[in-house]
């Protein structure tokens, strides 16, 4: 069988630093329409919560958008948003059904390429209705992106960024989107040929992408994640990198002072330290783990 993560493993520096970029949320204004209209309809229907819509719709936006679950894969996504969606006081007073999943929370636990490629070839193996449910949401999702999501440029100021960092670094797309779509959307804005591999969720998680192509083939100092969630923290941090964040909300503003200043001051070695945690704090102060409806609890 052959390892779709082979590309990371073999790729061999041609600059002295390393740059990993999210794309969903990060890179493009993409969060918004792809959860609102694409995953969260599709959640809706495929998860039998029609007569809890307008809270599973809120659940479901809370964990991808506005929580510091935000970018997590989308199958991780369903567990924690259907999670949360059971506990709530309003479903369980329409006698709501919301499904345990426990299926997939064993396959969540044994699995580490998180796609469909993955979870088609385990629904072959098994003969779980709940499972096979859940490819058929996933395939949907997919389509669904491909049909609605066009037309959505890059943020203001990733391109110049983009054109500054290949002249002194090595740059990769790190993502849990399918890499087909990764692939669509930044050839569609014509910024394809700055990465030198776009990875998506078939060649593992994002703290793998960064392990298999930079770790241990650049200094830690010259290897950073720019990420919009979380989890993109953590794979930076998961690998001793560096980590510059886009904040929620304020993506032209983060792009700006990466441009102008942040992407110098990494590529001259100065980030880490002081510089590098006032800006995480900021990070970290912009996403809540606790619910809005559990907050006055």
């Amino acid at each position: 069988m052959s390892d779709p993560a082979r590309v990371l493993k073999d790729l061999q520096p041609h600059m002295r630093f390393f740059i990993g970029i999210d794309s969903d949320g990060c890179a493009f204004d993409t969060m918004e329409i792809k959860q609102k209209e694409c995953f969260c309809p599709c959640f809706i229907k495929h998860f039998g919560l029609q007569a809890a819509s307008k809270y599973a719709r809120e659940t479901w936006e809370f964990v991808n958008l506005y929580s510091k679950d935000r970018g997590c894969n989308r199958f991780i996504a369903v567990v924690k948003a259907l999670d949360l969606l059971r506990e709530r006081p309003e479903v369980k007073a329409r006698g709501v059904k919301v499904p345990t999943v426990n299926t997939l929370r064993s396959w969540l636990e044994r699995e580490t390429k998180l796609g469909n490629p993955a979870l088609k070839a385990e629904c072959e193996r098994t003969t779980d209705p709940e499972l096979h449910m859940i490819y058929a949401w996933s395939l949907e999702v997919n389509e669904t992106i491909e049909r609605v999501v066009k037309g959505v440029p890059p943020f203001p100021l990733v391109r110049e960024s983009l054109e500054l960092m290949r002249a002194s670094a090595d740059v990769m797309v790190v993502s849990q989107t399918p890499g087909e779509a990764l692939e669509r959307e930044w050839k569609e804005h014509g910024i394809d040929g700055y990465p030198r591999v776009i990875a998506g969720q078939e060649m593992g998680t994002k703290t793998q992408h960064i392990t298999f192509a930079a770790f241990g083939k650049y200094p830690a100092a010259r290897i950073l994640m720019i990420g919009d969630a979380p989890g993109d923290y953590q794979a930076a941090m998961a690998n001793d990198a560096c980590f510059f964040p886009i904040v929620p909300g304020r993506e032209e503003l983060s792009w700006k002072k990466f441009h102008d200043e942040s992407l110098d001051r990494f590529l001259e070695e100065r980030y880490q330290g002081s510089y590098q945690e006032d800006l995480l704090r900021a990070f970290d102060a912009s996403l809540p783990a606790k619910p809005p409806w559990e907050a006055t609890a």
